[in-house]
């Protein structure tokens, strides 16, 4: 069973174009999420940006924990990339290489899925 997860966010007015290029060139992380073991322990299965405006919505598919996901994915180089290029376009600063500033910027980010409606279900 998979869980659908969304951040949403605004960056500054004028660097929307900037926001649109770094989202269309980022690469793909690490889907798989393992433990000390090596063993399969989740897994990242779909991810979609949107923006209107200044606000960015970016919603992930997962299968497993939140929190054992969100931690992959932040050690991924790909992302801590995309992130770092991010962050001069926030509207609001935030400091991600804080374990404090990290959990503040997604408490305050996240958002609930309240309908995942499939063709199949």
């Amino acid at each position: 069973m998979s869980d659908w997860w969304a951040l949403m966010w605004d960056v500054k007015p004028g660097s929307e174009e900037a926001v649109q290029e770094l989202f269309k060139n980022y690469q793909r992380p690490d889907p798989i999420v393992r433990d000390e073991e090596g063993n399969e322990k989740g897994k990242l299965l779909s991810t979609i940006v949107f923006m209107k405006g200044q606000t960015i919505v970016r919603a992930v598919e997962i299968e497993g924990a939140l929190p054992d996901v969100a931690a992959h994915l932040g050690r991924q180089p790909e992302i801590q990339e995309l992130e770092e290029k991010l962050d001069p376009h926030l509207a609001e600063p935030r400091d991600m290489s804080d374990p404090e500033g990290a959990r503040k910027f997604f408490i305050e980010s996240i958002m609930q899925t309240l309908l995942v409606r499939k063709l199949d279900e």
